[in-house]
């Protein structure tokens, strides 16, 4: 096929306009019923679009036609064997990968700061999770990632192991040394999946880290909207390889993905993949040099550090720094990332991706300007001025405060077994050495401090409750007052 074509796009765009009398799914009728103030703020004309599993539009579940045109290009474009459109974002991508590679009591090597949706996706498939713990920068209070070593030590430590889940780039963008682990991993005939939600943009410039289709992972999940121009919650799922029994990976994704997905997010899919094959290269050239004048000129403000390229190098020659992402340190401004980040959106007019406890991470991408980044370096600038004015900090970092995990562990049980089985509430103070029922995890960025089935420490929850204090949003607690969780209630665990 042609990569000028855009089969499901130009295949919507004629189904919209076709004049006819509607008596299927959605009830809006193409529009025509749609409530007066939402067709005020979007028009018309999206809704023309809104239209189901039309025999003109193809099946995302048997392809034959648009959608299978437009995954075939999509693979063609970023570098796969077969590619799958998402409608459930990445989350169902990672949960039907699981599930392809993995049945009930097999092992699955996981890095600690793996999304929630990877305990989803272990909870369905019912795989054994053995956490290995990532990198870690004391300097940046930051997880990276994983190195060939720890992987390699991990494989011969469950030389069983069935698979092995790599979470690359990190939310800062750090990029982990797939290439090297896809060997290890291969060797051991294992099957590598690469949560790679932040990274579909890594193969369109020669300036970025390698992407993990190219470093050789056999299943890729890509979250297209994040850095590319798809619509929300629209993602991709690449194959490349034969470890992967595709036909069990389609069963999986039948079972992850809604049976009506939304025709607006793969057409997007198509629009977003069409757009990289025709400009990606010029399109990251574009986006690069913005991120990289705005890195350059803050320089000049002593008091707020950047996470560069030799940063990182200096924990591994293994990790690799997607300059496209911009993480800055506001700890010596005497606040935290998420009090920096409360006045950059509601007093200076700029919204970060990510605070933490020490730091906000902005994503710059294909859409952002360099107005945007002259505001962003304006922000900051009024940042470090507001905060210069204070006598004050608005809150202080405690140092003590900081969460460790074992190196390489499996849980007491399963988080499917955790999942399954009865539970209690209790007081927070009675919680600690019981076993968690519920993930409790900071959102953003969405990784989990406490997993079901894990069990729970007094280090954990002080972690979880100080991020709370510093106005963190935690997800996952049955109280949110703080006063009590949710423990698996089984014998030994009273």
């Amino acid at each position: 096929m042609n990569a000028t074509e855009t089969p499901l796009l130009s295949a919507l765009a004629q189904a919209a306009q076709r004049d006819h009398a509607a008596f299927y799914a959605p009830g809006h009728k193409q529009g025509q019923g749609i409530p007066d103030l939402f067709k005020t703020l979007l028009g018309a004309q999206v809704f023309q679009a809104d239209l189901p599993e039309l025999p003109e539009l193809d099946n995302l579940f048997a392809p034959e036609g648009p959608i299978q045109q437009a995954q075939q290009l999509a693979a063609e474009t970023f570098g796969a064997e077969k590619t799958f459109f998402l409608a459930n974002g990445s989350t169902c991508g990672i949960e039907a990968a699981v599930l392809a590679v993995c049945s009930p009591g097999d092992k699955i090597l996981v890095p600690r700061n793996a999304h929630r949706s990877v305990v989803a996706a272990l909870i369905l498939s019912g795989a054994k999770p053995v956490f290995l713990s990532p990198t870690y920068d004391k300097r940046w209070d930051l997880a990276y990632g994983v190195t060939p070593e720890q992987v390699e030590w991990a494989l011969k430590e469950h030389p069983d192991m069935r698979a092995v889940l790599v979470v690359s780039p990190s939310y800062q963008g750090i990029c982990s040394d797939i290439a090297a682990i896809a060997n290890l991993v291969h060797a051991r005939s294992c099957v590598l999946i690469v949560d790679e939600a932040h990274g579909p943009h890594l193969s369109f410039h020669d300036q970025l880290p390698q992407g993990a289709i190219a470093g050789g992972a056999d299943l890729v999940i890509q979250s297209t909207h994040k850095v590319l121009a798809a619509l929300t919650q629209a993602s991709m799922l690449h194959v490349q390889g034969t470890r992967v029994d595709c036909e069990r990976l389609r069963q999986a994704l039948q079972l992850t993905q809604s049976t009506s997905p939304n025709y607006l997010l793969l057409a997007s899919l198509d629009a977003a993949r069409y757009q990289m094959a025709m400009a990606g290269t010029a399109l990251m050239e574009k986006t690069l040099a913005i991120a990289n004048q705005v890195r350059s000129q803050l320089l000049t403000l002593a008091s707020l550090q950047c996470l560069t390229s030799e940063c990182v190098a200096q924990v591994s020659s293994h990790f690799h720094l997607d300059c496209t992402r911009l993480t800055v340190d506001v700890s010596a401004l005497g606040m935290t990332g998420f009090a920096a980040d409360e006045l950059l959106h509601e007093h200076l007019e700029v919204t970060a991706e990510l605070p933490t406890l020490r730091q906000l991470t902005f994503i710059f991408s294909l859409g952002n300007t360099t107005t945007d980044g002259d505001r962003l370096l304006s922000a900051l600038t009024s940042l470090v001025e507001k905060a210069a004015m204070n006598a004050e900090p608005s809150l202080s970092l405690p140092s003590e405060v900081s969460l460790s995990c074992p190196t390489l562990a499996e849980p007491p049980i399963t988080p499917r077994d955790a999942f399954f089985a009865k539970s209690r509430v209790v007081a927070i103070a009675e919680a600690v050495g019981h076993i968690s029922a519920d993930t409790l995890c900071p959102y953003p960025p969405g990784i989990p401090v406490l997993l079901p089935g894990e069990r729970i420490t007094s280090e954990a929850i002080a972690y979880l409750q100080h991020i709370h204090v510093a106005g963190g949003v935690i997800t996952g607690i049955p109280d949110s007052n703080w006063r009590a969780l949710r423990i698996v209630d089984m014998p030994g665990n009273n």
